[in-house]
């Protein structure tokens, strides 16, 4: 992505012989943040711009020229990857396939296998290697807090064989069952819902704003304007509550993942 803004704040910070930590006093916001708007991670807000414009005393340029609030980003995992290690609370809502922190290795394999055309071992192994990576994250047992908002057809599409289907389907179960994540589906019978446009991931931080990431035909989108942001948690929050309840969604899973013929 081209990060014209970024790489203007940063040489404007450096022009006045300031560090972020000390741009991010004066302009009432935090080191992070800073450093994050002028990598090309984060848009700051029209508040935030006129912030950083008085104190670096550049008039009203970063007010007036803020980019687009949605940032197309080209290398899109690479970003959310390290937004999703901040992050103190995650919701994700799946459309298609299970969210990539929690699909194991065989479905992730499964997935890499099905790209057309066909990539080579190597590079299909190392991405799986990064996606079960980046699943590590919930290895922490209070941070992120995790919610997983499932379409059902997650559940009915199959990736891979049955076996494969049965032990994803049972991983969220465990998760769910030890209080490390919560999981909740969506029925076929809600019929239309706001989020059948392509999956969300949602994160809060403790130290900038909360952000939204779309994604879908193999391009990502991080979405930073407050009033998106703030426009995608309010659908999430009505398919949520169209969702079923959290015992009678892992009963759904558990009964799924019998007719992939898991027992036990």
């Amino acid at each position: 992505m081209s990060n014209t803004y970024g790489d203007w704040l940063r040489q404007q910070r450096e022009a006045a012989g300031l560090t972020q930590e000390e741009l991010a006093d004066r302009a009432f916001m935090t080191r992070s943040h800073i450093a994050h708007i002028e990598a090309g991670r984060r848009v700051p807000s029209r508040e935030d711009a006129r912030r950083l414009d008085v104190a670096l005393g550049t008039g009203d340029v970063l007010s007036s020229f803020l980019p687009q609030g949605e940032v197309a980003i080209a290398d899109y995992f690479e970003s959310v990857r390290e937004l999703e290690q901040q992050a103190v609370t995650i919701r994700e809502f799946a459309l298609t396939y299970f969210p990539g922190i929690l699909q194991t290795k065989g479905y992730a394999h499964a997935l890499m296998s099905s790209a057309f055309p066909p990539v080579s071992e190597e590079v299909r192994d190392k991405r799986v290697v990064t996606r079960l990576e980046r699943a590590k994250i919930l290895e922490d047992p209070v941070t992120p807090v995790m919610w997983a908002l499932l379409d059902e057809a997650v559940l009915r599409r199959p990736v891979g064989s049955e076996a494969v289907m049965a032990e994803q389907i049972m991983h969220l179960v465990r998760l769910t069952e030890a209080r490390r994540i919560r999981v909740h589906v969506l029925p076929f019978d809600v019929g239309l819902h706001p989020m059948l446009h392509s999956m969300l991931s949602l994160m809060w931080f403790e130290d900038q704003p909360p952000l939204a990431y779309t994604e879908g035909h193999g391009a990502g989108r991080l979405i930073d304007s407050p009033s998106a942001v703030q426009q995608l948690q309010s659908g999430y929050a009505l398919a949520l509550s169209d969702a079923l309840p959290l015992k009678e969604s892992v009963a759904l899973l558990k009964a799924t993942a019998k007719d992939y013929g898991h027992h036990g």
